[in-house]
């Protein structure tokens, strides 16, 4: 690949082109402003923010994130999950920020970015791999689930209190501490049924636009807003005026975890569309530059009334599935708000917020797949707890939900590093197959009454030395007159410093009880690290043997004559 396209993605654009036309690009972006700008309408909303501030969102970022991504089908902008973790981050630090929060919102767009940028130049995308899928898919859940209770009560028309206890705020709505206006109820619970019967009844057809556009149709025409129903109201008319994030260091300070959340956990929505759709279209997906288009789509959107935006899940499908070949489509996307900023604002007055909440739930329900937390549990205990942990926090802390996936991040980095010191070890036997394998699993008797020989499936680190430790000494008394500890380091694959401390140090010890340490199946890497300490020439005699059929036909006879 040309440098110049590896920096520059667009520049392949032409090429496609001419291999597949633009036809493609064209409906798809035709296709998916249809569904964006009743998204980020909704989405504007989820955020707590003014409804045009998620067509703004859609513009520039848009343009931004289709010229420098790696992946042309990724529809960019305003997302359910990042909505909603921009609500949890803003509305604690609005007393701080003299109630702007939409000075906040750019704030939170700004250095977002400006960390997956950074990630992104420095090629250490590799980074976000440390948020694993258990964790991830524990909180993308609890959020899903957070998202629907949020909107339930404007779906039904109830007024629902805000404090720091959603769950308790929820019950409240629920409860009948407000009546229900019914008119709301109605626009709500029809447009989500209509909503759903589309999806699964004609699903090729624009559910979303066709809903809001009747439903807006018949607010107007019923006189919603003035029987009480509350609508999106005015949306101001003309592009996005250039906006500046407010420089206070106390606000960069308070606002800089919940910046690393929304970096992390918004890109690894891109991540999963990119891979998913790059894996059909057998185009190849670079993770760092992902990062640098992402990252300057959110600065774009600091400086330009906008909001933390990502790439749709729902959308990089519907971009795809219509044909979408490169960024063109969501240019043309882009092109369409445009219009409809400057043209058609006004015919979104009449539109009712419980539609909103009705695409906002429709949208979130995919979200919700229990079957992934079932699935780590299985796997693995660990991945469970760590799942189970995230889920829970999520839902405790709502609606600071950036401390539920704090909370499952470190449980997992903390379980990664136990599991980490306590690598296998196990003792070896002749399998019948001609191999040495696990003697206890395989009721293996050991090679020989003066022997033994220890497998140790782990680098020699700082991590691991005390439990290798422990494994050898062990070993050192597996029968009675073991006087030779063979050890097969297939596994080995690095040692440190400490490694090496603890090695040099049971050797001394052996060697005081009239035992030895012989190696077989040592790597370079090891080898060369135990030559620069000095270690090398000490053990080499009995540290070359690249099998342990090797080492047993060479040390053997030594022990044999020795008796």
């Amino acid at each position: 690949m040309p440098p110049s396209v590896r920096f520059l993605p667009f520049l392949s654009w032409p090429a496609q082109w001419r291999a597949h036309g633009v036809r493609g690009d064209l409906v798809a972006g035709i296709t998916v402003a249809l569904v964006l700008i009743p998204q980020a309408l909704a989405y504007a909303k989820l955020a707590g923010l003014p409804p045009q501030v998620g067509l703004y969102a859609a513009l520039l970022p848009a343009v931004v994130a289709a010229l420098f991504g790696s992946c042309g089908q990724l529809s960019t902008g305003p997302v359910a999950l990042t909505s909603l973790l921009v609500a949890a981050s803003i509305v604690p630090l609005a007393g701080l920020a003299g109630g702007d929060l939409l000075g906040l919102a750019l704030l939170l767009a700004l250095l977002s970015g400006l960390i997956q940028l950074g990630l992104g130049l420095m090629r250490l995308g590799w980074l976000l791999n440390l948020l694993s899928v258990p964790v991830l898919m524990g909180f993308v859940n609890a959020a899903a689930l957070i998202i629907c209770l949020t909107q339930v009560p404007p779906l039904l028309g109830l007024a629902m209190p805000h404090s720091q206890h959603l769950v308790l705020d929820f019950t409240q709505a629920l409860g009948g501490l407000t009546a229900p206006h019914w008119p709301s109820m109605g626009f709500g619970l029809g447009s989500l049924a209509a909503l759903v019967a589309l999806k699964r009844l004609w699903p090729r057809l624009p559910g979303v636009p066709l809903v809001v556009a009747t439903a807006t149709a018949l607010s107007a025409w019923s006189g919603f807003a003035t029987s009480g129903g509350e609508v999106v109201g005015d949306i101001p008319r003309g592009l996005p005026l250039p906006s500046l994030p407010p420089p206070s260091p106390d606000l960069v300070a308070a606002i800089l975890p919940a910046a690393f959340v929304v970096a992390m956990v918004s890109f690894m929505e891109a991540a999963s569309s990119a891979k998913l759709i790059c894996g059909r279209t057998r185009q190849p997906w670079r993770q760092d530059q992902e990062l640098i288009g992402q990252g300057l789509a959110k600065i774009s959107a600091a400086f330009t009334s906008g909001m933390p935006v990502s790439a749709s899940f729902s959308r990089s499908a519907l971009n795809y599935v219509n044909g979408a070949r490169t960024g063109l489509s969501s240019l043309v996307t882009a092109a369409l708000l445009v219009l409809t900023l400057l043209y058609l604002t006004p015919l979104l007055w009449h539109l009712p917020k419980p539609v909103l909440a009705a695409v906002i739930l429709q949208a979130v329900a995919g979200l919700i797949d229990t079957g992934v937390l079932r699935r780590a549990w299985r796997a693995s205990k660990d991945d469970g707890a760590a799942a189970a942990v995230t889920f829970l926090g999520t839902l405790a802390f709502a609606p600071n939900i950036q401390n539920g996936i704090f909370t499952g991040l470190i449980l997992s980095l903390g379980l990664m590093v136990y599991r980490g010191m306590r690598p296998r070890a196990a003792l070896l036997g002749l399998h019948e197959d001609g191999t040495y394998r696990d003697r206890e699993r395989f009721g293996l008797p050991h090679p020989h009454p003066q022997l033994v020989i220890l497998r140790f499936d782990s680098p020699l680190t700082f991590v691991t030395a005390a439990t290798f430790e422990d494994a050898m000494l062990a070993a050192a008394r597996a029968q009675d007159k073991v006087r030779m500890v063979l050890v097969s380091a297939t596994g080995m694959n690095d040692i440190d410093a400490t490694g090496l401390h603890t090695l040099a140090g049971l050797i001394e010890r052996f060697h005081a009880q009239g035992q030895a340490i012989a190696f077989c199946g040592l790597k370079k890497q090891v080898i060369d690290a135990m030559e620069r300490d000095g270690l090398w020439p000490r053990i080499a005699a009995q540290a070359s043997y690249r099998t342990e059929h090797q080492a047993l036909a060479a040390l053997l006879p030594g022990l044999a004559a020795s008796d």
